[in-house]
């Protein structure tokens, strides 16, 4: 070995040496990881289901059946499957899009607002849905947009705005006045999902764009007010630029959650009325696998559902390296 080889692995060493250790690091990530093997990646040995007539009587590891492709045809033949992906692409697209959109212009809003303690009392009121489950928030919602008494239906009966449904009461031969059925309406089912859930939402997205906001050096917003530019001209050209990155990761980012419309929102606030604009794949794989037993199609339909959601991670986050510098390794 020459000097030169010697004296570069010393130095090599040298620098091993002197960094803290790594051991207590790595025993604080066991928990986690344990976690993560016994919950995601041990259950995977079940989508061997999707390829089998599975019987439960006989066991997971018992002789089952082998069907093949058979589950897969069965699911895409069926009528309804269609309408099921489509409700699930449009759901997510419409949070997507406005999940994105909405959160920048609150936070921009927000920005130019002067009264310290306003601004922070409004920041608090906005993200506190965040934190209340669906499980509250339905049955919440299932009281305020009642199509009779509710709030929501109330106010708008006040101003004048009225249901399309009107029925006779036998009793007085008078019409009763119904209001909009916001959650039994195929016409208004996604519409009150994708609103219900960007209030609960927007708050906690506006927060990852304030902290990008406070990265924007000063001196751009100065040396634009030199110019002569207006605050709105100052918005357009320093600060929207200045988190312009942040938009395009979260965005592309977002693109691998396009077949997640989110099963714990609609579970709660659906019903068989709006099966037709309201169900979506996780529910269909719910109602299939859990309450008509059929484990092998719903573990066909759930196999199907992370193949595409893989794809889309896959693509989102090369979009993420291309176009916003965004990298895990």
């Amino acid at each position: 070995m020459s000097a030169i080889a010697r004296a570069e692995l010393r130095r090599y060493w040298r620098r091993r040496r002197d960094r803290p250790p790594t051991a207590p690091l790595h025993l604080m990530m066991l928990p986690a990881v344990a976690a993560v093997a016994i919950f995601a990646y041990l259950p995977m040995y079940g989508v061997i289901m999707a390829f089998q007539y599975f019987q439960p009587a006989l066991g997971l590891f018992g002789p089952q059946v082998w069907v093949g492709w058979d589950n897969f045809r069965y699911v895409f033949s069926l009528p309804n499957f269609g309408n099921v992906i489509f409700n699930t692409f449009v759901i997510s697209a419409w949070k997507i899009v406005l999940g994105l959109a909405l959160p920048v212009g609150v936070a921009l809003l927000l920005n130019e607002m002067g009264n310290a303690p306003v601004k922070r009392t409004i920041q608090s009121v906005i993200y506190m849905p965040h934190f209340l489950s669906w499980v509250i928030l339905g049955g919440i919602f299932l009281v305020i947009l009642s199509p009779n008494d509710g709030l929501v239906n109330s106010a708008l009966g006040w101003l004048g705005i009225e249901g399309p449904d009107t029925r006779a009461n036998t009793d007085t031969d008078q019409n009763v006045r119904r209001g909009i059925f916001f959650l039994g309406s195929n016409r208004w089912f996604r519409f009150t999902v994708v609103t219900t859930h960007l209030w609960k939402e927007v708050g906690w997205g506006t927060i990852i764009y304030l902290a990008a906001l406070t990265g924007i050096d000063e001196n751009l917003y100065a040396a634009a007010s030199i110019d002569g530019a207006s605050r709105l001209q100052q918005t357009r050209y320093v600060t929207i630029p200045g988190i312009s990155h942040v938009i395009v990761l979260l965005g592309v980012l977002s693109l691998g959650q396009a077949l997640n419309a989110g099963f714990d929102q609609i579970f709660n606030l659906y019903s068989p009325v709006v099966y037709e604009t309201g169900d979506i794949i996780s529910t269909f794989v719910y109602r299939v696998g859990i309450l008509e037993a059929q484990y092998s199609v719903a573990a066909a339909v759930g196999l199907f559902q992370s193949v595409v959601s893989l794809v889309l991670i896959s693509v989102s986050y090369w979009l993420a390296v291309r176009y916003a510098d965004y990298r895990i390794f």
